[in-house]
């Protein structure tokens, strides 16, 4: 029995002599190849191998082993779970998520663009027709002031209808205060972007800050810009008829309307192409909110009243005007003439209309019969009501907004 016991000491020495020496990993000692640092291959005999025989990979994305040579500076850390790609598609993902701001400032540099050759059209046909601004300028300031005062007194109403209008085109309730405010401040802003980008932006803004979704949001600007127009073209009808002969259909040239027809038949191609998903996606939005304004009686009179009563508080500050510098027209043609004329100045996508409304206003009213002097007055005082005098208050209610954090 000796001899065995011998044996079996010289044996056990023999093997604690050949063992691996201790393997230090993260500040720990271990003795046994059990302990290997993570993720190093054992081989076949308990040694650990060496962190020069672990997979690479390529261009040096990952980080080696402790111990083993670093990678170069182009290598990036790997991050456990997330597989690598070349170092050229890492930065091609924040160049995709740039394309959309991209396309936004892309398309309010062609309004911005678009709207300044209608200014500087505008101000060719001014600088030639001055002398009938300047006299119009003048019996405007010998105008009636009671009639003037009384379309200054109409312009505040104006406000309070579009915030009717808008609390009408979303379900929860809105702070009133707040909400006249913002649509005060929504006017002003309408006559520093173009195609109506101001008055959308900060209404877009204060429903956010209000705590309706984005989406909701979105699609209740939608809804009350839509409501605006319906109820403007019911107007338009009903005074048409009223007064038969003021509007006149305009003879439009086979050019002008091949050229129409090809960018109907090109829309169409688009909205039925590429455009097809996202478009029926926001119109199921915009219908799917219409009914649920209209599945409470209150909200839809809102949004409908407040539509109608904005149009027509326009076109009566517009008719103040006209009998304060004797325009010789009568009130409902006046009316009609301002709704067709600023319907038409809306395709012209400049701030607030300024330039084109005028413009347009001002032919038709010259068209109808009224003198170009007595048309120009009229049309620059109801101006100077509606846009001039309110935009410094309203930007300056824009800015506390602002800074109290409502828009």
């Amino acid at each position: 029995m000796t001899p065995a016991t011998g044996t079996t000491s010289t044996t056990r020495r023999t093997r604690e002599q050949a063992a691996p020496p201790p393997i230090v990993v993260a500040g720990k000692s271990t003795t046994g190849p059990a302990d290997a640092a993570p993720g190093v291959d054992k081989s076949a005999s308990g040694a650990p191998r060496s962190a020069a025989c672990v997979d690479k990979p390529v261009s040096g994305a990952a980080r080696a082993a402790p111990g083993a040579e670093k990678p170069g500076p182009d290598a990036a850390t790997s991050v456990p779970g997330v597989e690598k790609t070349a170092p050229g598609s890492a930065r091609a993902a924040p160049g995709v998520k740039e394309s959309a701001p991209t396309s936004a400032l892309r398309r309010v540099r062609w309004h911005l663009a678009l709207a300044l050759a209608v200014l500087a059209a505008v101000a060719y046909v001014a600088r030639r027709h001055w002398p009938v601004l300047e006299s119009g300028a003048g019996r405007l300031a010998d105008a009636d002031h009671g009639w003037l005062l009384l379309g200054a007194a109409l312009t505040p109403a104006t406000w309070l209808c579009a915030a009717l209008a808008q609390q009408g085109a979303v379900t929860r309730p809105l702070p009133r205060a707040r909400l006249v405010a913002a649509q005060f401040a929504a006017s002003a802003a309408n006559h520093l972007l173009p195609a109506g980008l101001g008055a959308g932006a900060v209404t877009l803004r204060f429903l956010l800050r209000c705590g309706v979704p984005a989406g909701r949001s979105a699609t209740a600007v939608a809804v009350k810009g839509i409501a605006a127009v319906l109820a403007r073209c019911a107007l338009i009808a009903v005074l048409a008829l009223g007064c038969p002969g003021v509007l006149r259909l305009p003879q439009v040239s086979a050019t002008a309307l091949a050229v129409a027809g090809g960018s109907a038949l090109a829309l169409a191609a688009l909205l039925r192409g590429p455009l097809r998903p996202r478009w029926r996606r926001a119109a199921a939005a915009v219908l799917g909110d219409i009914r649920a304004v209209h599945a409470r009686p209150g909200r839809a009179a809102a949004l409908w009243g407040g539509s109608l009563a904005f149009a027509v508080l326009h076109a009566l500050v517009l008719v103040a005007v006209a009998h304060a510098v004797g325009l010789p027209l009568a009130p409902a043609r006046v009316a009609l003439l301002y709704l067709a004329a600023s319907s038409a100045a809306a395709l012209l996508p400049t701030p607030g209309g300024l330039g084109s409304l005028d413009a347009v206003l001002a032919f038709a009213l010259t068209a109808a019969g009224s003198p170009g002097a007595t048309a120009a007055s009229a049309v620059l005082g109801y101006r100077l009501l509606t846009a001039w005098l309110p935009l410094l208050p309203g930007l300056l209610v824009l800015g506390l907004l602002v800074r109290r954090r409502a828009v």
